[in-house]
């Protein structure tokens, strides 16, 4: 035996012990494997076992038929969050993120929202927003308001008429009349385009270093892809002007999310509109009771949609939130990273039910219906960016009554071009709902103004 086999040296025992490490943690990260596909094929199989038992319960061709298809898209989303799930929890507890290879710096990108080992500290924008600092003149101020309005206008507009028409109108083939039924299919589209288009620009422009774990995009975008299924089913229940309604009315679901979640306090003024809402929109239902034409008419199923829609709508913009105010990243960041996680969800949850296969065919056999898909995409993920570059350089009041706007140019281009009927009592409902709105921006705005004067007041005493 020779001295260096009977005496080794440090560094031949740092590396011997570097190497056993190293083959221990990636003896785990099989394991690990193993058990993230054992979980995901064992969920699998369990949905299965549910989706079966649930078409036994639930009559397929029925008025309540959204409820086996929600189920559908819950577990379609469950095959997918439970193995992810298992995967960060596993790769947390031993430290998988920092090896070497392809692999782990995949890992290292879903647990902490970048490759890099070592993320140097940069300059961050409050939320993302687009500096500014070149001076406009006021020509330029209003040319690029009009850029905005108009483009969110045409963006919406046009997003919220195809929606209608492709979710409640009926495409011809010959003699075969039917109707398109997939909403998942719809959500996927719009969350694929709204990812190219967000990933594009990200890669054309400079942004702050993302730091946002990718992982923890998942909780919103389920959400957000869950609220999108809802608006999409509930077309098939309700009115498209009902639905334009009672998206105004979310303010009523926000603040109780956040009485509940965040315990936070709220305005006289709030209160007092959040009830002229509740007012106008119970107004606009019961004068709007004589439109029944064919699946339009307001039922208990599509009232159910319409409140799932604003619950996990106001979870979405609650959990944003706090992910701006932890980890900062910019508007577009977050659009590109929910909407990345929603195309997995969705994309998984169609390949299971079917969905992709349905939907295909239904475009070979009406050639009009791909055109009326990819307009709604691409209207949707412009309008988008629309939203970003407005609040950027106008700030949220104007953003807010721009689409107050387009809201109310919603309903009437939709009872016009869809010969929705609204009575009197209806139409004071929607007057009623849209000057709440009004009040409570205005009201914020006051007491913003007054809030800041207080403070100046104060800075100048000291």
């Amino acid at each position: 035996m020779t001295w260096a086999e009977m005496y080794p040296s440090s560094a031949t025992v740092s590396d011997d012990l570097e190497e056993k490490e190293t083959t221990s943690w990636t003896s785990q990260g099989r394991g690990g494997s193993a058990l993230v596909i054992t979980t995901g094929i064992a969920t699998w199989v369990v949905s299965l076992i549910i989706s079966n038992a649930a078409k036994l319960i639930i009559d397929e061709n029925g008025e309540t038929s959204w409820i086996l298809r929600f189920i559908f898209t819950i577990l379609g989303y469950t095959t997918v969050f439970l193995p992810c799930y298992v995967l960060i929890h596993l790769s947390q507890r031993h430290n998988l993120h920092t090896l070497g290879g392809c692999q782990w710096r995949l890992l290292r990108l879903i647990l902490t929202g970048t490759t890099l080992e070592i993320v140097a500290e940069t300059d961050i924008t409050p939320t993302g927003r687009l500096s500014n600092t070149n001076v406009q003149t006021l020509y330029q101020k209003a040319l690029s308001l009009f850029y905005c309005c108009a483009g969110l206008q045409v963006s919406y507009l046009l997003w919220g008429l195809l929606q209608e028409k492709i979710m409640t109108r009926e495409y011809t083939d010959g003699d075969k009349i039917e109707r398109f039924t997939d909403s998942q299919f719809l959500v996927f589209v719009n969350r694929i385009l709204a990812f190219l288009f967000s990933g594009i620009y990200l890669l054309l422009t400079h942004q702050n270093v993302h730091r946002t774990p990718l992982y923890k995009y998942s909780f919103c975008s389920v959400s957000n892809t869950l609220s999108s299924w809802c608006q999409y089913e509930a077309l098939k229940f309700v009115s498209f002007p009902t639905q334009v309604l009672a998206k105004s009315a979310k303010v009523i679901p926000v603040m109780l999310m956040g009485k509940l979640v965040s315990r936070a306090q709220y305005k006289n003024y709030e209160y007092t509109t959040a009830v002229l809402i509740s007012v106008g929109m119970t107004a606009f239902l019961l004068g709007s009771g004589g439109d029944k034409k064919g699946n339009n008419v307001t039922t208990v199923s599509g009232a159910v949609l319409l409140c799932g829609y604003l619950i996990f709508d106001s979870f979405t913009a609650n959990w944003q939130s706090a992910l701006f105010k932890e980890h900062k990243p910019s508007s577009i960041q977050m659009m590109c990273g929910v909407n990345l996680m929603s195309c997995l969800f969705t994309s998984a949850s169609l390949i299971q039910q079917g969905g992709f296969f349905y939907s295909l065919s239904f475009a070979a056999r009406h050639p009009i219906f791909i055109m009326d898909c990819l307009l709604t995409a691409i209207s949707s993920a412009s309008g988008q960016l629309f939203i970003f570059a407005t609040i950027s350089k106008f700030g949220p009041v104007v953003f807010t009554i721009i689409m107050t706007v387009r809201q109310g140019l919603s309903i009437l281009l939709s009872c016009l071009l869809y010969q929705h009927h609204l009575s009197p009592m209806g139409i004071l409902g929607v007057f009623i709902v849209f000057l709440a709105i009004f009040l409570r921006m205005y009201y914020a705005q006051q007491h913003r103004k007054r809030k800041l004067e207080a403070s100046e007041i104060s800075e100048s005493k000291v």
